[in-house]
């Protein structure tokens, strides 16, 4: 990006500093040796024009792919927000959806917990979608599938809330400790995490995660909005009254 937007510069300069008048075929190298001393001298007299050129690429860029994520949001609102195999907590018939992106090996997953669930629960009408997101190793991947398997024995809940408050290496054993400990029949959890169901479901999450351009957990979505990363719990409450007030 720099590259081009340092050759845009110095065309301009180029087109400011020559004289203005034409000339017919390519320029003699002495002529094109006195253009680029004048494009030279203008770039040191003015240095600034090449990071205000950076800054105007980079907020195109940046309304660019925003506009493309608004765009993402309206295609694939559906499989976002409605997907029935998805865990909901919250209200189930709340007037607007959070959906999270998370990994349950993700240090900022852990401490956003507490403020989203405070926000669900103080609000009494949000929809809280959560959306598996396993990137950081494969041992992520198994407590996917397990907290998947847990909301088959309708015990998502609990599961989801002590493994994400789990202290220390997520290892399989502690995956099937924190099953043990609320009350999951772990022998017919272990036989559902194998089920292809639940590992196509875990990649549909990818491939949206893919066209949301989320790239890191947590990851939020909340009526026109992708949040990438940890917000507080303010600034998560500011965007839900928005989308309401959108309705």
């Amino acid at each position: 990006m720099f590259r081009s937007v340092f050759a845009a510069a110095l065309l301009s300069a180029a087109l400011l500093a020559a004289p203005a008048h034409a000339h017919d075929g390519p320029l003699s190298p002495d002529r094109k040796a006195e253009i680029e001393a004048l494009v030279r001298d203008y770039i040191l007299q003015h240095p600034e024009i090449i990071l205000e050129s950076v800054a105007i690429m980079q907020a195109r860029e940046d309304a660019a792919k925003n506009a493309a994520a608004k765009q993402a949001l309206v295609d694939h609102r559906e499989a976002l927000e409605r997907d029935p195999a998805d865990p909901v907590l919250g209200n189930p018939d709340g007037d607007v959806t959070i959906v999270e992106f998370f990994d349950y090996q993700c240090g900022y997953c852990k401490t956003m917990m507490k403020p989203l669930m405070e926000l669900v629960e103080e609000d009494g009408n949000i929809r809280l979608v959560l959306k598996e997101f396993p990137i950081l190793s494969p041992t992520s991947e198994a407590a996917a599938l397990a907290s998947l398997g847990a909301d088959r024995q309708g015990r998502y809940k609990d599961f989801h809330t002590a493994l994400l408050g789990l202290r220390g290496r997520l290892t399989t054993e502690a995956i099937f400790q924190v099953a043990l400990e609320t009350g999951l029949d772990v022998e017919k959890l272990q036989a559902d995490m194998k089920d292809p169901a639940l590992q196509a479901h875990v990649r549909k999450s990818f491939e949206l995660a893919q066209a949301l351009s989320i790239q890191g957990t947590p990851a939020f979505t909340i009526g026109d909005h992708v949040v990438p990363g940890a917000v507080s719990k303010e600034q998560l409450a500011e965007l839900v009254a928005e989308a309401r007030e959108k309705g």
